[in-house]
């Protein structure tokens, strides 16, 4: 038997003999050096000590500032240097999403919440550990009344720049503080959203003909995007059955940075005849569309010598996130235009006299399987394919990592002579 556990474990032993007083003295004396026994001790004795209401809010309140002074010395640290190594960053994440989870209970005392928020707010400031989405859930937990939320948006109002800003806009919006919430507004009013979230807080206090003179406003004098203000105004315009209103700024909407969804949700909207109108002039600005939604909508509408242009002009896609749309494409194509799809995959072969990493290969030998797929299973021409792969085969014999990749995808690639 192993030494090791022949030894007698005589902890157990001790604890067994020792006096309550004696226990309680060692836990105090644990409890005082070390900030997280004194936490694992709150938990535990919450889950096996009978508390009262007031208790219970105290000792959630502790473990949360408990929790705070175990990860305020990395956070320092992280601040300090403006992050840190992976490991560090997930252990404040956790700890902060702890804290946040504790006062999601509703259950903590203000002057607890007071103090993680007095505790907090400087990182916020700051804004260098990056953590910043996990600080501000801790701060906006710690506010339970109208109160808290107001004493969070003079901290962000001190601050300034514009993000802390935007943030007490929100909550002076939030807590219903028309004064502040429009004095804040006022101050930016630049891009498309400004618009459109003082046009929503007009339309939702009742003031609807300001409302949607804002709005309007915001499409003259706004930047940037503006698909929120279209469909707020197209929204008032259904409501007011303005159908012409209605219609050209969803038309706007669909041609701005068109695409095969919009394409087909505007199509849904209009009436035959509707859609008869507006049809050709959509498609007039179908050029400033990316390729990919070029091809997808010619490939929709079954305008297959568009779409083979289209694909030959764009590059074969050479990585893993590229595999997208332009490869379904093709293999639609095959059977229409054989040789301009096959054109189009050998390009992705790129310089198959090179030497490459052995993903590379791999690659290759996909875009090498696609080729002898449309060669011998669409054209019918297996000599062709087999002339190919020889040159290939060839031309790469002293390459054994680039013949084992090949082999490995490609039936009957050893056979080849």
């Amino acid at each position: 038997m192993d030494e090791k556990k022949k030894k007698r474990d005589i902890l157990p032993e001790l604890l067994e003999t020792a006096s309550p007083k004696t226990l309680r003295d060692l836990l105090r004396h644990l409890a005082a050096f070390k900030i997280e026994v004194r936490r694992e001790c709150l938990e535990y004795l919450k889950m096996h000590v009978p508390l009262s209401s007031e208790h219970r809010k105290v000792s959630d309140g502790e473990a949360a500032l408990l929790l705070w002074s175990e990860l305020a010395p990395d956070l320092d640290e992280l601040n300090e240097y403006g992050g840190g190594d992976y490991g560090m960053v997930d252990h404040v994440a956790s700890l902060l999403y702890e804290i946040q989870e504790k006062l999601s209970g509703k259950n903590i005392d203000l002057e607890y919440r007071q103090e993680l928020l007095d505790e907090i707010l400087p990182y916020i400031e700051s804004s260098n550990a990056g953590l910043d989405d996990q600080l501000y859930d801790v701060a906006y937990a710690c506010c339970y009344e109208d109160t808290d939320w107001r004493r969070l948006a003079e901290a962000f109002e001190r601050m300034k720049g514009e993000w802390k800003m935007s943030r007490a806009r929100v909550i002076y919006r939030k807590i219903g503080d028309r004064e502040k919430y429009l004095s804040l507004r006022q101050l930016k009013m630049e891009v498309g959203a400004d618009y459109h979230d003082l046009a929503t807080f007009y339309w939702d206090e009742g003031e609807k003909e300001k409302a949607i003179a804002v709005a309007e406003q915001g499409l003259q004098k706004g930047q940037g995007r503006m698909d929120e203000l279209r469909t707020f105004l197209a929204d008032r315009a259904k409501e007011s059955g303005d159908r012409k209103r209605y219609l050209d700024l969803h038309f706007v909407q669909t041609t701005n940075h068109l695409t095969l969804e919009k394409y087909t949700a505007f199509k849904k909207l209009c009436s035959h005849a509707e859609w008869e109108a507006f049809e050709g002039r959509i498609l007039e600005h179908l050029d400033d569309a990316w390729h990919s939604e070029q091809l997808k909508i010619r490939m929709h509408r079954r305008e297959y010598e568009r779409a083979i242009t289209i694909l030959i002009n764009a590059r074969y896609p050479i990585h893993a996130w590229d595999n997208g749309y332009e490869l379904q494409a093709a293999k639609k194509l095959e059977s229409y235009f054989p040789e301009e799809v096959l054109k189009f995959y050998v390009s992705g072969l790129g310089n198959l006299k090179a030497n490459a990493v052995r993903k590379e290969y791999a690659r290759k030998a996909k875009v090498m399987n696609r080729i002898r797929l449309l060669i011998v299973g669409v054209l019918r021409q297996e000599e062709r394919w087999l002339d190919l792969a020889r040159e290939v085969k060839l031309a790469n014999l002293k390459r054994p990592a680039f013949q084992e990749e090949f082999a490995a995808i490609i039936p009957g690639w050893r056979q080849i002579q």
